[in-house]
């Protein structure tokens, strides 16, 4: 599920014979919010991560993401996800292929591509879609697409698992490598960033005959939030075999604005 070309100049490829920067442990930072924010909305759900290694250097390359949510969020009772991509179309002609009622999210990443001494900077963006389900478990699928200086299209799933309190279940993300050229190191994210609901999505349905256009129920809220707020919690697999886990709570409506980061 991975398409790549290479976009730099002989002299950039030149430089990829240069020892890279070594490894260091990595670090994350949690963000999540909700929007609207409202007891019983239909809400959209962002979340992002923020990698980084010590000293400055860079992160080893991310290889999986456990994402934790809150309890009695409707992940999946949504009105999201009412067609399924299948990976084969999603391979070929990109989410294009797929129909539009699958698309469930948006977003962006950025990575880092080590070239001798020089890192350069890799961003993509990300398409969140209903896949087939897996063994009774929801999966999405993920796309993500950079051009430039590596050509990289990736496709990878995310199951919906269950999770004990105080969550209400699981994401769970295998992150493929990416290569990026000949003798330097695989691609390594730092920074993502995406979205779960009805913002920016359009899905169609027949009615007397005629296509309709319409903006779907996002994911619902809960009634009450919950003492503390909402809590998101996350654990990072890096290739090198370390781990990295982050935590964040969603402010409930009316208090004091800021979302908790801590790593």
């Amino acid at each position: 599920m991975l398409r790549r070309t290479w976009a730099l100049a002989a002299a950039l490829t030149l430089l990829a014979c240069v020892p890279s920067t070594a490894l260091a442990t990595q670090s994350v930072k949690l963000s999540a919010g909700f929007s609207p924010d409202r007891p019983g909305a239909s809400t959209t759900i962002s979340f992002g991560f923020q990698i980084s290694a010590e000293h400055s250097q860079i992160p080893s390359p991310l290889t999986g993401i456990d994402l934790r949510y809150p309890a009695d969020l409707g992940l999946g009772t949504s009105d999201l996800g009412l067609a399924t991509c299948l990976p084969s179309s999603l391979q070929i002609f990109g989410p294009a292929g797929c129909p539009a009622n699958s698309r469930m999210g948006y977003g962006s990443a950025f990575a880092e591509i080590p070239i001798g001494p020089v890192l350069v900077g890799e961003p993509a963006s990300i398409t969140l879609l209903a896949g087939p389900a897996q063994e009774g478990h929801l999966d999405f699928l993920v796309y993500a697409l950079a051009e430039i200086p590596v050509y990289a299209q990736i496709i990878f799933s995310a199951l919906l698992l269950p999770e004990p309190a105080p969550f209400g279940g699981r994401l769970h993300f295998d992150v493929p490598l990416v290569p990026s050229l000949p003798e330097a190191p695989d691609v390594a994210v730092v920074r993502l960033r995406t979205t779960l609901g009805s913002r920016g999505l359009t899905y169609y349905e027949r009615v007397h005959g005629k296509t309709i256009a319409y903006r779907p129920n996002g994911i619902l809220l809960p009634s009450s939030c919950p003492r503390g707020g909402f809590p998101f919690a996350a654990n990072l697999s890096f290739q090198d075999g370390t781990h990295a886990h982050a935590a964040t709570r969603v402010p409930c409506p009316g208090s004091p604005r800021g979302v908790r980061r801590h790593g």
